[in-house]
């Protein structure tokens, strides 16, 4: 393995952001956003367009002013300090490469800026074009390269700088659908080598919770949940992030909780299907008696065989079916709302028809219908 660190430095805390706000105008685009990373986590910004996902990257590469808060790197409050000399560097969603330079000019062009030594600057590029697979390219222009030969390069410019820090702003987004995978992989490999400190934006949640050690959701500049992507897939704080996360989202079933002789159950709006919740984490258990809920399961969790002691059986009609190859899509109708599953395609399952299913319920979640927050 490479080490692209010469010192070993102690655990700390290589990024925070304190109660930062960010305004354009009258519009609040960043409102109060605490942020910490660990020295060598892979940080992802993940959220709809125009969440001020990109602005918060652009802040903390001193690209863009804050209105308010602080931006500390290495405990060093860098707020006021030009992008320059920050020791970060940017990967852009274009590449951002000279279109007249050859890739060695490109990938040294930061070093030759900073006077880096003639010594200095050859030995980085040799070590890291060596690394990244772009030492038969040295000589091409960028326009001669492939899509994912550009964002080598341009990784490759940003490599060479030893940064504190990485800032990733949706680098995948131009390449096609297998490249996009590739190339996410070949990120992922890049990070568990090199140890390095990343911040990554995207809108694509695949690749944020196959990247990420943690990921920041957010939506209307606001940090909805910044937790590792097990927990946001597992336990999401409010419905947004439920439905944000997963490819279909989770279920969530309009209802009320009912509490009878200590037991606890979750009834699905104007109908008698009662389903047993009493093994539920909840975070508090006052008040609980005809609450009214969402009640949040996932696709994936919904099973056509029973597998635990304590999975709900139901029977549900089914209303349609979406075949994607290795699985179908399910669409019941649970008391007239709609309920998605997802199944191995190789299972039969009859239109218009009852079919008996099986909830997981220790993979459920419950959120006020009021707040939207998890309960």
């Amino acid at each position: 393995r490479i080490n692209f660190r010469s010192s070993k430095r102690i655990k700390m805390k290589t990024l925070k952001i304190e109660e930062l706000s960010k305004n354009f105008g009258t519009t609040e685009v960043l409102r109060k956003i605490n942020l910490d990373i660990d020295e060598g986590n892979f940080l992802v910004l993940l959220g709809p367009s125009g969440c001020g996902k990109s602005t918060l990257l652009n802040i903390i590469a001193g690209l863009e002013t804050i209105n308010e808060g602080s931006v500390f790197i290495d405990d060093y409050n860098v707020s006021n300090v030009e992008p320059k000399d920050r020791n970060i560097a940017m990967v852009f969603q274009s590449y951002a490469l000279y279109p007249s330079m050859n890739v060695k000019e490109n990938m040294i062009f930061g070093l030759k800026q900073a006077k880096t030594s003639k010594e200095k600057i050859e030995e980085q590029l040799e070590k890291v074009s060596k690394f990244l697979q772009v030492d038969q390219l040295l000589e091409r222009k960028p326009s001669q390269l492939s899509g994912g030969q550009r964002q080598r390069v341009a990784i490759g410019r940003a490599l060479v700088r030893e940064p504190r820090i990485f800032l990733f702003d949706e680098p995948l987004s131009n390449l096609d659908a297998k490249l996009r995978v590739e190339m996410r992989r070949e990120i992922k490999k890049l990070h568990q080598q090199l140890k390095t400190t990343v911040v990554y934006v995207t809108h694509d949640q695949t690749e944020a919770m196959s990247l990420g050690t943690n990921i920041a959701i957010m939506n209307h500049g606001v940090i909805q949940q910044n937790d590792t992507p097990e927990t946001i897939y597992n336990k999401p704080s409010n419905t947004f992030v439920a439905d944000f996360i997963g490819s279909p989202s989770m279920n969530l079933i309009k209802g009320n909780l009912k509490e009878n002789s200590g037991k606890i159950s979750f009834v699905a709006s104007s109908s008698n299907l009662e389903i047993p919740i009493e093994n539920y984490d909840f975070k508090d258990k006052s008040n609980l008696g005809d609450k009214e809920v969402f009640f949040g399961i996932r696709p994936e969790h919904i099973f056509f065989k029973k597998f635990n002691q304590n999975d709900f059986e139901i029977n549900l009609r089914a209303d349609l079916s979406e075949y994607i190859g290795h699985e179908q899509i399910m669409t019941f109708d649970l008391a007239n709302q709609e309920l998605l599953a997802k199944f191995p395609s190789t299972i039969k399952i009859d239109l218009a028809k009852e079919t008996t299913l099986y909830f997981d319920l220790t993979q459920t979640s419950l959120f006020d219908s009021k707040t939207e927050e998890r309960i």
